[in-house]
């Protein structure tokens, strides 16, 4: 009888506990049902981008990204090699280049990188210090033109679309020096690295340079440039990145967060029209 009475106590004594324990764990329900969460662990993510305008807009939705979980840790773009460092992982995705330049460095060099969204579109123009206007460039002048195909074609036709020269009309982009018909002012076309191209201005009549790379030279695009693209341009920059991580969370809350109202108004307003958004 005795060890009955016991046995009936000690089952007494551990529903009482068992009770106590699901009326802590409702109060922890509660807590967190009132707000108080568990914070979620913050993702870093590394972005390879040209200082003017990309990692300026990247700089400008930072924060929003930072309330999301998502902290943005934006490096310098160096051109292919940040491609290349993009594909074996070293950052998450990078945003300098459009999709035609892209094409041809996946082709080249066996990558296979993505476009995630297009954000802008940089109207591509040739600079002087030495002439006005374009007419102005005297016979046998050396203009400089970015290296790559990509961009050493599309100078070519700024060129021909403003009357200086004329191209293969059998072709349809791609073009190469072997593609000019007329140049009736026998100008010598220099390939240049991109980079460069700000600082070759010293050393020949005019360049043909990349809009982001005229931004970080100092220059006013609508302002300064001898022709520049019209904003139908087809060379729209993009947020690059691999199939694997293409779809993933943090990129896609990236690539929102870059085409949004709020940067838009940004990009018009910051870059008066040197810059054009693409969304």
């Amino acid at each position: 009888m005795k060890k009955a009475k016991w046995l009936a106590a000690v089952f007494t004594t551990l529903l009482a506990l068992v009770i106590s324990g699901c009326g802590n764990g409702e109060k922890a329900s509660t807590a967190v049902d009132n707000g108080q969460k568990e914070e979620k662990k913050e993702v870093t993510l590394k972005i390879s981008a040209s200082s003017t305008p990309h990692a300026e807009i990247l700089e400008y939705i930072a924060p929003d990204l930072e309330k999301e979980g998502i902290k943005l840790e934006v490096s310098s773009s160096d051109g292919i090699q940040t491609n290349q460092q993009t594909a074996e992982k070293q950052i998450d995705a990078n945003f300098f280049q459009h999709t035609p330049f892209l094409e041809q460095v996946n082709k080249d060099s066996g990558l296979d990188l993505v476009k995630v969204i297009g954000v802008h579109i940089e109207p591509f123009g040739v600079y002087s210090k030495k002439v006005k206007k374009i007419e102005d460039l005297s016979e046998g002048a050396k203009v400089a033109v970015p290296k790559d195909p990509v961009n050493f074609s599309r100078a070519l036709l700024l060129f021909e679309n403003n009357n200086i020269i004329e191209l293969n009309e059998e072709k349809d982009g791609n073009y190469t020096i072997e593609d000019i018909k007329k140049n009736d002012k026998k100008i010598e076309f220099v390939p240049v690295d991109g980079p460069l191209l700000v600082r070759s201005l010293d050393d020949v009549e005019a360049s043909a340079i990349n809009t982001n790379y005229a931004l970080e030279g100092g220059f006013k695009p609508l302002e300064d440039a001898l022709i520049i693209e019209g904003t139908d341009s087809p060379y729209v920059n993009i947020l690059v990145s691999r199939p694997d991580n293409k779809d993933s969370e943090p990129i896609q809350k990236l690539a929102k967060a870059l085409t949004t109202e709020k940067v838009k108004k940004f990009i018009l307003e910051k870059y008066e029209g040197a810059v054009v958004p693409a969304f």
